[in-house]
């Protein structure tokens, strides 16, 4: 289903506001067409207006050129006409105003006007997926995509799939984020999805930390900038997107979760008063800080704890959320392990105190805390398996899939299960999102000395040589990036396949140390010293997927947006062939290289004797004489 959602397929939205707008100017942006739709002349009149505002700033800062500019703009399309909006419409997204009988009303106007397998993705930020897929005639189509302003600029979406969605719509609406150049999360449809789950308590309990005089505005906004790494603390937060949307967002928590989610008195004031919170007339207190930052810790993280374990959202998806879509330095999870499980309990136990039988504390927290975890376990490193074949997926997208350390535990972990699983015959190495890896963790190396350089560079070798000798195939999908330690992961593959547009290099040396993980010796042992020389002397992070082939460390070029189908056809043509006879040689390709000819030549025979003492290829002759498929089982 999503791969018809490509760009070049138009998609519609309806509603042109601030969100509306957003949304068709970062699906142009992508390369698709896009149509927008409003009740009346002056509203599409009026977002024509922003996009064009928009793009020209963005012109002016450098991020976009003029013809860049030009040529989002001719693929938007404004119109009333619903129907010619719709029509002929991949995908329609609708953005109009947050209340559920007006998109019901639209949802059942929409339904005869979309073609079979049109997608229908409601942008509701705080109402029931489920709900608002019940007028739709066909809600297995229907699902939540909920964009964070400004839309066409932060990079989270929240994918919400209802009662009734489709597994194949959600999938389809995460690839479709994702060439957007989004990071889709998955959230259960339940209120405040996942990331204002949190978010919204957090600026609700700086209003309650300020009515109860626990500190004044200035120590409470000092503290949320200091605490969560980010440049807006919640008041000032508050005055830019509006004390409006935060007091009906924590409305809606109430209904859903109960009196320990009621908006405060304060913040209802505020919101009656329509005025700006006067944080700067007062200056921090420090001592008051703690006090402060203990409630905060004990909010988020029961919160975040809670949502996980109703199955909302996972830890890796939450803390996402927070780090993509709020901009804080880490996640409630990370932000956890940071202080310490035991910690971050009695924060929690604390806070919950406060509203007996209202704010439950995680049991899952509990049973951590109780048998001696002090981190919270994040999976940094996903294996998805279907028969045969394995996808291992570096799954960062927040940082590009940066290597760190406990990635590079992750991918040996990963790569040791799977070689206990017999009936496997292939494995791709690639990213979650399409970018392989953006190179090793800097923020992680630049506090490593001597010991801790040499200790991560023969980790990562180790990894890169599990890979290399796994005894099954593995190929590697390069999409997007694959620098430095990345690039060394995928040459530790037995091939590299690149999308097109994929950027390599190894630029180790632009920040003062050279690859470390055998990144130098096996480039040189597949393209020659003088090619290995010029990457690794010149520290290029621009080399194109047809350069690197043309060097001959890429083996196959394939278009970018459908580099996934090309490899898992790849993977299930070598599947299919007899695996023992593709593991053999598999290892005398790699031995030839080290070994005079006469050697090579020995082990070749050798290897491929022992071959006709299999059952695979009794059972591959024969089925060539009989003209039909073999089946080949391993033996």
């Amino acid at each position: 289903m999503g791969a018809k959602i490509r760009p070049g397929s138009p998609v519609g939205v309806l509603g042109a506001g601030n969100m509306g707008s957003g949304i068709g100017q970062a699906f142009a942006q992508a390369g698709y067409p896009v149509r927008l739709y409003d009740l009346t002349e002056p509203l599409v009149e009026k977002a024509r207006g922003r996009i064009e505002s928009t793009l020209t700033g963005a012109v002016e800062r450098k991020k976009l050129s003029g013809e860049e500019r030009s040529r989002v703009l001719s693929r938007l399309f404004f119109s009333t006409d619903l129907s010619a909006v719709v029509s002929e419409a991949r995908l329609v997204v609708e953005a109009v105003f947050e209340e559920e009988k007006v998109k019901r009303a639209l949802f059942q106007q929409l339904a005869p006007l979309v073609s079979d397998d049109t997608i229908v993705a409601t942008n509701t930020s705080s109402l029931s997926v489920t709900r608002l897929q019940e007028p739709f005639p066909h809600p297995e189509r229907f699902a939540g995509l909920h964009f964070f302003f400004p839309a066409a600029i932060n990079r989270l979406v929240e994918v919400v799939g209802g009662a009734r969605t489709a597994e194949a719509t959600v999938s389809a609406l995460e690839t479709v984020a994702y060439r957007l150049k989004k990071i889709p999360i998955r959230t259960a449809d339940r209120a405040g999805f996942a990331v204002n789950r949190f978010f919204v308590p957090y600026l609700n309990e700086a209003t309650r930390l300020a009515e109860e005089e626990v500190a004044n505005l200035a120590t409470i906004e000092s503290v949320g900038r200091e605490m969560f790494g980010t440049k807006l603390g919640p008041f000032e937060l508050m005055n830019q997107t509006g004390v409006t949307i935060a007091y009906h967002s924590m409305s809606s928590l109430e209904r859903a979760f109960g009196s320990a989610y009621a908006p405060t008195a304060l913040l209802k004031r505020q919101f009656e008063a329509n005025a700006a919170w006067p944080w700067k007339e007062s200056s921090p207190e420090p001592d008051r800080a703690p006090a402060v930052r203990d409630r905060l810790r004990g909010l988020v993280f029961g919160i975040a704890t809670r949502l996980v374990e109703e199955q909302v959202a996972s830890p890796e998806a939450t803390d996402r959320g927070a780090v993509v879509g709020l901009r804080w330095s880490k996640g409630p999870f990370g932000l956890m392990s940071d202080l310490g499980l035991p910690g971050a309990l009695l924060a929690v136990e604390t806070y919950a105190a406060r509203f007996p039988g209202h704010f439950p504390v995680s049991p899952e927290l509990h049973a951590r805390v109780r048998s001696g975890e002090t981190r919270w376990p994040l999976r940094l490193v996903r294996v998805e398996r279907e028969g045969p074949i394995a996808w291992v997926l570096l799954d960062r997208p927040e940082v590009l899939n940066a290597v760190n350390s406990e990635v590079l535990e992750q991918l040996d972990h990963a790569f040791a299960a799977l070689a206990e699983v017999p009936e496997l015959r292939v494995v791709v190495l690639a990213g979650s999102s399409p970018v392989f890896a953006a190179g090793a963790d800097i923020s992680e190396m630049v506090a490593k000395d001597l010991a801790g350089g040499r200790a991560f560079g023969f980790a990562g070798q180790g990894v890169c040589k599990r890979i290399e000798e796994f005894r099954t195939p593995v190929i590697a999908l390069v999409e997007g990036y694959a620098l430095g330690g990345g690039l060394e992961l995928a040459l530790a593959c037995d091939f590299i396949v690149a999308a097109a547009g994929a950027r390599m290099g190894l630029p180790e040396v632009k920040v003062g140390i050279h690859p470390g993980w055998g990144g130098a010796s096996r480039l040189t042992r597949l393209v020659g010293r003088a090619h290995a020389k010029y990457v690794v002397f010149t520290g290029r992070e621009d080399l194109t997927a047809e350069e690197a082939f043309a060097l001959g460390f890429v083996s196959r070029v394939v278009p970018a947006d459908s580099a996934r189908d090309e490899v898992e056809s790849l993977a299930r043509l070598i599947a299919d062939r007899a695996p023992l006879a593709v593991q053999w040689v598999k290892g005398v390709v790699n031995r030839a290289v080290d070994s005079s000819m006469e050697s090579a030549l020995r082990l070749e025979g050798e290897s491929s004797g022992h071959t006709f003492a299999t059952r695979d290829r009794t059972e591959g002759m024969t089925a060539f004489l009989e003209r039909r498929k073999p089946v080949f089982e391993g033996k």
